[in-house]
């Protein structure tokens, strides 16, 4: 998308022809762009800390990759807010999957039967405290999950980073920035492995957008962030006048898989 074409889109329609990045009457299943649902769990402490990664673990990987889902994530947090939480990440192949592959999961009889008690706990011992769930499209420049395939099996980290924008159309620039601004292929040449970039649809704090980077380490992590920010690329692409001023907060979480994580 142009600049020019983007301002008038943005100045006379509003935003909303952009939040599918698709015409008018364009089907949404022709959207090659995955969309994700990302799921926090706020976690017990004591013996029911562990009850919904052995769910996942047990149950919900298996099921969710006999109905055709793979590259699930499940993540703890090292570092950032809310320690005491997992996350879990689930890629969709379009806006109604999100719904429907849930529904698979609920005609799934093992899936019922092997995860009793977490689908169907008791007040009394629920496997949560509570659980926050956004989603996502992903962006036109990395439109599906990507896996580290060189990490895998390592002691990887991932990095999500939220970015919180002050208004619509400066949420936008900022997701244009890094598709059509280069962003991203900057991250690419430094070092920074993109795994998943999305604008939130639906979720807190909006408008934002999350992505996640893998390293193999907190010392590569370091040293490759150092890496762009000594680009002269993102050096030339930071000091664009357009781009300014489109991220009033932002928020870093340090995850590490699971080891049953498929990411």
């Amino acid at each position: 998308m142009k600049r020019k074409e983007f301002l008038t889109s943005a100045g006379l329609l509003g935003v909303m022809p952009f939040v599918s990045g698709m015409s008018n009457g364009q089907s949404e299943k022709k959207d090659g762009n995955q969309f994700v649902e990302l799921i926090k769990y706020h976690l017990h402490t004591g013996a029911r800390k562990s009850m919904v990664a052995d769910f996942y673990k047990n149950v919900a990987i298996p099921a969710l990759n006999r109905i055709g889902i793979s590259k699930v994530g499940v993540f703890s947090p090292v570092y950032g807010p809310d320690n005491l939480t997992l996350f879990v990440m689930i890629p969709h192949e379009s806006m109604e999957a999100v719904y429907t592959d849930n529904e698979k999961l609920l005609q799934d009889k093992a899936y019922i039967t092997e995860g009793e008690k977490f689908l169907n706990a008791p007040m009394s011992e629920t496997a949560f405290v509570r659980m926050e769930k956004s989603v996502f499209r992903c962006f036109n420049n990395l439109p599906a999950i990507e896996v580290p395939a060189e990490l895998m099996g390592s002691n990887r980290i991932y990095e999500i980073r939220i970015y919180e924008s002050p208004n619509m159309v400066a949420a936008k620039k900022k997701i244009h920035m890094f598709n059509e601004g280069g962003e991203i292929n900057i991250f690419k040449k430094t070092g920074l492995r993109p795994v998943f970039f999305g604008e939130c649809l639906s979720g807190p704090a909006m408008p934002n957008l999350h992505y996640m980077i893998a390293f193999k380490d907190m010392a590569e992590r370091d040293a490759n962030w150092e890496v762009f920010r000594k680009s002269p690329e993102w050096g030339s692409l930071s000091k664009d006048p357009y781009y300014a001023d489109t991220v009033s907060c932002i928020t870093d979480i340090i995850l590490k898989p699971e080891s049953y994580s498929q990411i």
